[in-house]
């Protein structure tokens, strides 16, 4: 896929998670997929996999938000096998905080699939939010 496919994928999966449906994200995931959190939060590291990066990184995070996960993309740059996506975020913690926090992800893709994610944002936030990443 060319760098315009790579882009409507991700614009079909951004627009599906802004109105906090995660299904085609996690569909288009491929089994080796690898997300980096950026950073030296808790949550920062490496998470390798999809069964990781669903268990260590959204299950944790699920337990923190009221509803459903909900992330709007402003924009998106694609360049080859990579799209970068600026986002931000519409969602309360359980706590009844709001998390709305503000993102960069640069995704790489191939054969239709997400390889891999780097992720951007507000440390501060996610600590004052969201604490620690244990379940």
């Amino acid at each position: 896929m060319g760098a315009r496919e790579n882009k409507q994928l991700m614009q079909q999966i951004f627009e599906e998670l802004s109105k906090g449906n995660s299904e085609p994200f996690v569909a288009s995931m491929a089994d080796d997929f690898r997300w980096t959190v950026t950073g030296t939060t808790n949550w920062s590291r490496t998470y390798e996999g999809k069964q990781s990066v669903l268990a260590e990184l959204f299950g944790p995070l699920r337990a923190r938000i009221n509803g459903r996960i909900r992330t709007t993309a402003h924009r998106l740059i694609a360049e080859g096998d990579f799209v970068v996506v600026e986002a931000r975020g519409n969602n309360t913690t359980r706590s009844g905080a709001a998390y709305n926090n503000s993102y960069c992800f640069v995704f790489r893709l191939a054969d239709n699939q997400l390889k891999e994610v780097t992720e951007y944002f507000d440390t501060e936030l996610v600590t004052a939010a969201l604490g620690h990443a244990e379940a």
